[in-house]
């Protein structure tokens, strides 16, 4: 079995394997010479002209043997580590040039829990095709070889019934290659589905908790797990019931090599060195392909692993475009726009609307209305869209994506810091930016004083942005994302989830904002909204009414039954 397009893929490091089957086979060369030595000793030995001479010369032979057998070994297990290093470097290098080329519109094709999974575990079970498989698949097709050329001129029908045996193993492989590459695709398939669905139960365990919904999704996810199980088990009985075969057919192969030697010697018809050097040399014809077979199915879950991340590598890209934004006037203009993530369940219904440059404009409505996927809508994040998305008269899909991201930055909910120091993560909004100017940013998103009093710039971020409380790690998103002097700044509940004291700074800064950039306030809660020079309401994924707030009001619509419930809320927790 031969992934003919992961060889491909990985032809940079056949090098690597063939110096590897190189040195397998100089140490199987060194074998054969200690045992013909050991031979000629018995031989002598048995003649009567075994001598001083003889033991000296006998056991120095053997330490050469020895010394280039585990010289050859272990040159052999540095080359299949280095091309095991460089497939898993060719892969994930692959992946993420994959993963760029999709853009931030990836997560339509495959989930992110995949890709981590097919990027780690995966790439681990490919590396040891390389750097295991193909190495002993060569090798095992040499060994037989090899050794038949030495044993034929001793007894052609010995050598003859040996090598007759040798393609019954890779007969045994083949036999259950059909079975094992169905059930390898359904471990994979369920253990993708197990990994999306226990980061999708993470990520909401805090709304699970809320609506005692965590004992239901808990028992899904038993049950999830024990069919993983399940189909676990039938691989390991598949592969523990293959080995039984190959063992049989490994150690009988043996057998009857010995058996024949034995036969010719007692006929007559070979010599008593030359019985023993068969007999010691007949599980070597075996032993190459029962290798091949313990490392067959180590092959199939790479290979299934490697159809994986093929069906990656294979999504369609989208078209780049071409065109660049220009100065920091650029209107927004959505016209006819309908979305769907899932055919015929449409989140955007023929929505229109216009954004003027510098302008603080409001989106609202109940939970699924599509808010936030218009906001990813104006970042280019979404593709697959009918009607238009323009942005200085441009189609949001024929913009460089580089450009696009220089004018437009959306900060979201639970924005993202990396580990490292804080004058990392802040410069990759700027790169070339001063610490004047970083904590000029930070005292706008109303966030220097923390900072100095944690470290200044060079404090750390923990893994995940833990040693921050939610409002601090977000109001440090915001100052990253002034850093980009974006033009166009979409705020996507970025108050949710956050205190009281950094959901006020936060409504500071966006009202700051407003005439310096355009602003786009995506958010639930009203409050945010008043001052906005107009308000956008969704429900059900159509635009249903547009206006100030004060029009918006007095106009007896959905926005008006939303400010009076919130108002009422606020006013009874008062």
């Amino acid at each position: 079995m031969v992934n003919g397009r992961l060889v491909r893929l990985g032809r940079s490091q056949m090098g690597h394997v063939l110096a590897q089957v190189a040195f397998q086979w100089i140490a199987l060369a060194a074998n054969i010479a200690l045992v013909m030595g050991v031979a000629e000793l018995v031989r002598a030995f048995v003649e009567g002209r075994f001598g001083s001479t003889h033991g000296a010369g006998s056991v120095l032979g053997a330490l050469v043997c020895l010394a280039v057998r585990f010289a050859a070994t272990r040159a052999a297990a540095v080359m299949g580590s280095r091309s095991s290093r460089g497939i898993k470097d060719v892969l994930r290098r692959a992946l993420y040039d994959k993963l760029l080329a999709l853009g931030p519109s990836y997560a339509q094709h495959i989930s992110t829990s995949e890709v981590v999974q097919v990027a780690g575990e995966g790439i681990e079970q490919v590396e040891t095709y390389f750097g295991l498989y193909l190495p002993q698949l060569l090798y095992a097709l040499a060994a037989p070889i090899t050794l038949f050329a030495v044993v034929a001129p001793m007894s052609l029908p010995v050598a003859l019934g040996l090598v007759a045996c040798v393609p019954l193993i890779p007969l045994a492989i083949a036999a259950v290659q059909a079975i094992a590459k169905r059930l390898l695709a359904s471990y994979w398939s369920q253990y993708a589905e197990l990994g999306d669905s226990f980061l999708e139960n993470l990520q909401g365990l805090g709304t699970l908790k809320v609506y005692e919904a965590d004992g239901f999704k808990a028992q899904q996810m038993d049950e999830e797990a024990e069919a993983f199980r399940r189909v676990t088990m039938r691989v390991l009985t598949m592969q523990l019931n293959s080995i039984i075969v190959m063992d049989l057919v490994a150690y009988g192969g043996a057998a009857l090599g010995i058996f024949l030697a034995v036969g010719e010697l007692a006929a007559g018809r070979l010599g008593l060195s030359e019985a023993f050097a068969i007999v010691v040399l007949s599980s070597e014809f075996f032993i190459p392909m029962r290798t091949l077979g313990s490392y067959f199915h180590t092959a199939m879950n790479g290979s299934a692993a490697a159809d994986r991340i093929f069906a990656m590598l294979d999504l369609p890209e989208p078209k780049a475009g071409m065109r660049r934004l220009h100065g920091r006037s650029n209107p927004i203009d959505v016209r006819g726009l309908s979305f769907c993530y899932v055919p015929g369940r449409s989140v955007l219904r023929d929505v229109s609307l216009h954004i003027e440059p510098g302008s603080l404009v409001g989106i609202t409505g109940a939970s699924g209305s599509g808010k936030s996927t218009l906001a990813a809508m104006l970042a280019g994040r979404l593709e697959g869209y009918s009607g238009s998305v323009e942005i200085g008269g441009c189609q949001v899909r024929d913009i460089d994506p580089g450009s696009l991201a220089e004018h437009v930055v959306v900060v979201p909910t639970a924005g993202h810091l990396f580990c490292g120091t804080l004058r990392e993560n802040l410069l990759m909004g700027d790169a070339h930016a001063t610490d004047e100017r970083l904590y000029r940013a930070l005292a706008q998103a109303r966030a220097d004083e923390f900072v100095r009093a944690a470290g200044g710039l060079d404090m750390r971020i923990a893994e995940g942005a833990q040693n921050l409380s939610g409002g601090q790690r977000q109001r440090l998103c915001i100052a990253r994302a002034l850093l980009t002097r974006a033009e166009t700044l979409v705020f996507d509940e970025a108050s949710s989830n956050v205190d009281v004291e950094s959901e006020e700074a936060i409504a500071a800064l966006i009202r700051e904002l407003a005439g310096e950039r355009t602003v786009v306030v995506v958010s639930h809660r009203l409050a945010n909204l008043v001052q906005a020079d107009c308000i956008h309401v969704f429900e059900d994924g159509r635009l249903v009414e547009s206006g100030t707030h004060g029009e918006l009001v007095v106009a007896g619509g959905p926005y008006e039954g939303l400010w009076r419930a919130q108002h009422e809320l606020e006013e009874g927790v008062r």
